[in-house]
């Protein structure tokens, strides 16, 4: 592609970051993306973004099915691609959006991998014989009893813990607040490691967790001490963050029923992404259905 269209890119990604205000992650995606299409472009011929039709995204979306992305993936990709055109109108460098009526394959979708209630408590019941011990636990606790994001607890900094309330506020993704609600356990473990945490810190580090240096703790090093605990813990199933948030917010519907509850805890824009668990839930009851209701179990043959 010609040099102005990479500038229009420059200008696309400054208006996401200044004016929309998006995550550096989101920005991450939306680059990886649309370095993807204009690749494409690239070896298609295409010489500038308005010469792109709908024939062409629809040949790059099965160019990216091709090589193996998932229909979420792709979908992701031309939302990146939609939303960049929406720009462009704006900007009136082109006079359509090629990308409007263009879908990405279906595919299968996958339930998201929870713990029981059982080992969920195992997990998160950790013996704080130290700082970082204390720490690990309390960020468990957290985000087993809060279901929060890697990325909102990593954020997460002192003012934004009420515990005399029993509530934390986060900032989740579309740079949306919300209040959620700190169980007792959790409670607990947090109050130690803010103990704990005074030790390790000065008075101008805002951040909840901490490394050992005193420094606001990164996802990849939260990651590796959950691996740890998991391991320490004799879970016997790969365990990561995120596990804990499904764990959260299958727990809580199975036992509240309430589903837009436990959409406004998990901050979900769209009731329909809360709805995965009402299948997890439903599985369950059907394990206990077969288990337990005279009509379900097999007759043994005589």
């Amino acid at each position: 592609m010609h040099e102005r269209a990479t500038q229009y890119l420059d200008s696309f990604f400054r208006h996401l970051g200044d004016e929309r205000r998006l995550s550096p992650l989101t920005l991450t995606h939306y680059r990886r993306d649309l370095s993807q299409c204009m690749a494409y472009c690239d070896v298609a011929g295409i010489a500038n973004w308005a010469q792109l039709t709908t024939a062409e995204v629809r040949g790059w979306v099965s160019a990216l099915h091709r090589r193996g992305l998932s229909g979420k993936s792709i979908q992701r990709a031309l939302s990146a691609l939609r939303t960049f055109y929406r720009y462009l109108l704006r900007e009136q460098i082109v006079m359509c959006n090629p990308a409007s009526g263009v879908s990405a394959p279906k595919s299968t979708r996958r339930l998201p991998a929870t713990l029981t209630p059982d080992q969920a408590t195992r997990l998160v019941t950790l013996e704080a014989r130290d700082p970082l011990a204390a720490r690990d636990r309390a960020l468990l606790e957290l985000l087993y009893s809060s279901g929060l994001r890697l990325s909102e607890l990593v954020n997460l900094n002192i003012p934004e813990l009420d515990l005399a309330a029993g509530s934390v506020r986060v900032t989740g993704k579309g740079r949306k607040v919300r209040d959620v609600p700190v169980g007792a356990k959790a409670r607990e473990a947090l109050r130690d490691w803010l103990v704990a945490r005074a030790l390790l810190t000065g008075a101008g580090e805002h951040a909840v967790f901490i490394s050992r240096h005193g420094r606001r703790l990164g996802a990849r090093a939260v990651q590796a001490r959950l691996q740890g605990w998991a391991k320490r813990q004799e879970m016997g199933v790969p365990v990561h963050p995120h596990m804990l948030r499904h764990s959260f917010a299958s727990h809580l519907l199975e036992s509240s029923g309430d589903l837009r509850a436990v959409q406004e805890m998990l901050g979900h824009a769209n009731i329909s992404t809360t709805q995965i668990y009402t299948h997890l839930d439903f599985q369950h009851l059907a394990g206990v259905y077969d288990k337990a209701h005279p009509r379900a179990r097999k007759k043994s043959t005589a």
